[in-house]
Formats: structure tokens, sequence, C-alpha cells
């Protein structure tokens, strides 16, 4: 009776312990939250060239790759506050390339005419949390969405006079896929939020940035869906004849919806032998256009 007792008792533990760990399940986790916000870097007042530029439409943020930076700065400058303008005629006649100026920490972008911005486009999708069931904004990937030239053609003349060559804030306009350059802009003015008012009132929804920071406050979070980090890639209908110089924002594979078809690389700039980036064609096209 005695064995019996200690072999019942031996084997309800067995039981107990099978049933307790029989619980435990694997639940799929979300990489890091995308910051939709992010701080600006800190330079040296002064000018600076500009070789490569971006515009990430997930946060609003602009990364300009520098030269001649102080010694210590890295060449990569970010920020989400940046006015820009078209350089002068008389500039242009002197040579002058498109350049940052940093004054009392203010950063002003003075572009040429042709040069042409990268275009980061970010898809979001609502999809249900997997631990709480609520809807949520996901970032699905993140793709080079072709290029936008602010002050392209004749799009330029629809700023008011000495306005153009003074900085403002410009928002591009309404994203469309499958074009390889944006021309003119979804809305400028002094400050930020006029133009995101101009946008509005013309496009009948905010961009897309400030959509992003609606939603996050909306929702508690936007996440990368799935665990894996976004990556760059090239969607189709992009001639490859606009792509900067060197690997640029477009170097990596598409990720989408749980699986990648070949390992990513980190999206640099590099060197290489296609046309040079700022260049392109002076032809004139209508206010908040594309060409294809």
């Amino acid at each position: 009776m005695r064995k019996f007792t200690i072999f019942f008792i031996t084997l309800t533990l067995c039981l107990t312990t099978v049933a307790c760990g029989g619980n435990n399940t694997t639940t799929k986790t979300y990489n890091q939250n995308i910051p939709t916000q992010s701080a600006a870097s800190r330079i040296k007042d002064g000018e600076y060239p500009v070789q490569q530029a971006s515009y990430n439409d997930v946060n609003g943020e602009y990364s300009l790759l520098l030269l001649n930076t102080p010694a210590g700065t890295p060449p990569n400058y970010r920020t989400t506050e940046l006015a820009m303008a078209r350089l002068t005629p008389e500039e242009v006649s002197a040579g002058k390339k498109s350049y940052l100026k940093v004054e009392n920490g203010k950063p002003s972008f003075y572009l040429t005419e042709d040069f042409k911005i990268e275009y980061v486009h970010t898809v979001t999708e609502t999809r249900p949390d997997p631990q709480t069931g609520q809807p949520q904004t996901v970032i699905v990937r993140q793709e080079s969405g072709g290029f936008w030239a602010p002050f392209a053609g004749a799009v330029a003349g629809n700023i008011v006079g000495n306005m153009l060559f003074r900085p403002q804030y410009y928002v591009p306009p309404v994203y469309q896929p499958g074009t390889s350059v944006m021309t003119g802009y979804g809305g400028y003015g002094s400050t930020y939020n006029q133009a995101v008012t101009q946008y509005q009132t013309r496009y009948q929804a905010p961009p897309p940035a400030v959509k992003n920071q609606q939603t996050l406050r909306t929702t508690g979070n936007i996440r990368n869906y799935p665990s894996s980090q976004p990556s760059y890639g090239k969607p189709s209908g992009t001639s490859t004849s606009d792509r900067p110089t060197g690997s640029g924002f477009g170097s990596s594979t598409l990720r989408q919806s749980g699986k990648s078809t070949s390992p990513s690389s980190s999206p640099s700039f590099g060197s290489g032998g296609r046309s040079s980036f700022g260049s392109g064609s002076r032809r004139s096209a209508g206010f908040g256009s594309r060409r294809r």
C-alpha cells in the first residue's frame, strides 16, 4: 500500500509538470518600433556642399550627404525641419552647386533647378495586434519611390516672385506608385504648418508624414511587420536611368509580409557608374506633376 501511494504521488507530480510545460507557447514578436520622430543632427554653422539627399515619408525626415564637414562630424545630416530654396541665376552662373546652409543652428537647403531628392515611400496597413486583437498600423515595407524634384522646369513659376529663392518649407506632391520623378510640391509656406495646410486643402488629406503622426497617437505605435527591418527596394516602373550615382537607397531587396527573397544590404551612399545624382532633364512639367 505504501509503495502504491508513493508511485501514485510520483505519477501525479510528473503529469502536473508536463501539463504546466504544455502551456508554454511561442509568441511571434515584432521588431522594435520605427520612430516617427527623430532628433535633428547637429553641425556647426556654415555652408556644406550636398552630394545626395533623400526624403522619408514615414516621418518627413530628410537625409543629406554633406561634403567638407568638420572633423568628428558625420557627413550624413538628418532633420525633419528643412527649409528649401532654389539657387539664384547668379549663383548658378558662378558655378555654385546645391548646398546646405546652417545659420544659428537653422538649416536651409539651396538646390539647383534639376536637383532630385530620393523619395523613400512607406507602405502601411491596419492589422489586428496578435496579442490584444486591437487594430494597429504596421509598416509592411519601405521602398524607393523614385525622386522628387521640387524646382524642376516650369513648376517653379508657380511660386510667387522672389519667394522661389527664399527658404520656404515644402511638402512633396501626393505619392503615386510607378513614376520615376515627382516634380513640384504639394504645398509650401513660410512655416511647415502652412505647407501642410496647403497640401490638405489641395488633396483633402494630410501628407503621409503627418498621417503617420496622427496614426501613432491613435493606435499607440507604428510597428514594422513582420520582425525584420524595413528595406528599400526599387518598385516596378522606376527607370534605372534616374538612379543616383552609387548604390543609394535602392540597393536592398524588398521584404513583404514575412518573407524575403534574398539578404538585403543596408542602404548606403557609394560609388558607381550611373548618372550623376541631382542631374536630369530640364523639360518643363506642370505644377505638382510627374514625369514618366
